[in-house]
């Protein structure tokens, strides 16, 4: 299945109906982290992934436009992490929608917690001496 993230309720549905009128079936999700998960079912053909991947970038290109608009100094959180801290104390991370868009391109959102519980574990607990030691 490919899956795709998008970040506002409006978009997602404007997405699953953009899926629906290329004839396929897309499910969505909340997504724990923040906005919501479109599931597509595999083996869809080249050119129709491509159309979809075309119509997820313009969409993609319209959050960050409005997004740009809205905080021109980067304040809005779209994004949160939750992360066990020691003595299995929960927190939340939030992360600047710049940075989320960017993991979420590169990270799975496993990925995506593990980086940022092992910055937080790393802040609360820093290591002495220099960075090439073994850890």
């Amino acid at each position: 299945m490919s899956e795709y993230v998008l970040f506002e309720e409006t978009q997602c549905h404007r997405f699953l109906q953009f899926v629906a009128s290329c004839g396929l079936e897309g499910n969505a999700r909340p997504d724990p982290i923040g906005g919501f998960v479109v599931t597509l079912p595999d083996n869809i053909g080249d050119a129709l992934e491509a159309a979809i991947d075309d119509e997820y970038e313009v969409l993609m290109q319209e959050q960050r436009n409005l997004l740009d608009s809205e905080n021109d100094d980067g304040s809005r959180n779209v994004m949160s992490v939750s992360v066990t801290l020691p003595e299995n104390q929960q927190c939340i991370v939030r992360l600047p929608f710049r940075y989320a868009r960017r993991l979420y391109e590169h990270f799975s959102i496993e990925e995506i917690h593990e980086l940022v519980s092992a910055i937080a574990q790393s802040a609360i607990n820093p290591a002495d001496g220099p960075a090439c030691r073994r850890m």
